[in-house]
């Protein structure tokens, strides 16, 4: 079996169907059978050829080719959406609602109508849904969505110049954290390491496994260590050139490229304290000489002493009398 990759949207998800005998290459327009009914798509990759026992199960088919026809339809539906859109967004203000509407999508077969948007919380949308039902005469379906998505719905540029990368290529949000931004020694502020939808940029997860392994040979930035018969603190680091400047006690700065020395060489330190920190050596002993630290009682004794003064006080005869 021949077996082609989907998507129905711009890095979208990718999806599996049975090419049959259609000569399909990528970019090519394709109809088929999804849940949602008859739909377009676009072809990722070519048909490649399984094995019986790889063939995924519950596999679909592609219906056809797309021809002329069907590509006017989707045109159609474009305009639809467009009409779609700037009615509902009429009516969200007339209403003045706490929604924000992304997109508006008609399914190709046109028997429904999906308005993604975004919001704090719950909506009462009903109301908006009777308008819109009574205005396009189809199914309508009100769908949440986080503003990750809305961005990848929407598109733009980032800061970097680019187009964005959900938009254009990535087609899962992966996890992403401070962390990484930490971990590349970029400045924590959040106008610089947050994308157009407010959340980190997926961007900080590309190099971070890289920068990890680099990191894995140079000491941290203001340890005190001792490389060869170098001593000093660590000033700076440079993870891409993979080297680290120590500061000596004599203030002489010394680059060290960690391909030039043995991990085991370095060693680190205590740091060392200013002058008007340290402690005179009179007053870091203590009388007894035991490091400044205060003789143990000894609690036995101080017993001992306490049970033979109770004896000595029932022995004595009490004042006027005599033993007989």
């Amino acid at each position: 079996m021949k077996i082609v990759k989907i998507q129905f949207t711009t890095a979208g998800k990718l999806y599996d169907f049975n090419a049959g005998d259609f000569d399909l290459k990528a970019g090519d327009k394709v109809i088929v059978e999804t849940e949602r009914g008859k739909s377009i798509a676009t072809v990722v990759v070519p048909p490649i050829a399984y094995e019986g026992k790889d063939i995924p199960e519950g596999i679909k088919r592609i219906i056809r080719q797309a021809q002329a026809e069907d590509l006017a339809t989707l045109e159609r539906n474009r305009t639809r959406e467009a009409e779609a859109y700037s009615f509902c967004q009429a009516k969200i203000s007339e209403r003045s609602m706490e929604m924000k509407l992304v997109k508006v999508e008609y399914l190709f077969d046109g028997s429904k109508a999906i308005f993604y948007f975004t919001a704090d919380g719950r909506i009462d949308f009903r109301e908006l849904v009777k308008d819109l039902a009574h205005q396009f005469h189809t199914r309508i379906e009100m769908r949440q969505i986080g503003v990750r998505d809305e961005a990848k719905m929407v598109g733009g540029i980032g800061i970097c110049g680019r187009e964005l990368c959900c938009s254009s290529f990535l087609r899962d949000f992966a996890p992403v954290s401070v962390k990484m931004a930490k971990e590349q020694n970029l400045a924590l502020n959040p106008n610089k390491i947050s994308g157009q939808c407010g959340r980190l940029l997926c961007c900080l997860g590309y190099e971070f496994e890289t920068y990890c392994a680099l990191k894995k040979g140079l000491p941290k930035c203001g340890k005190r260590i001792q490389c060869g018969a170098v001593e000093g603190e660590v000033v700076k680091v440079d993870i891409l050139d993979g080297s680290f400047t120590l500061k000596t006690d004599d203030d002489r700065q010394v680059l060290i490229r960690s391909d030039e020395v043995q991990p085991d060489s370095i060693v680190e330190k205590p740091k060392k304290l200013p002058k008007e920190q340290e402690k005179p050596r009179h007053e870091q002993k203590s009388e007894g000489g035991s490091g400044g630290n205060k003789p143990r009682r000894d609690k036995r004794k101080d017993r001992d002493k306490d049970k033979d003064r109770d004896k000595e006080r029932t022995d004595t005869p009490p004042a006027g009398k005599e033993k007989s």
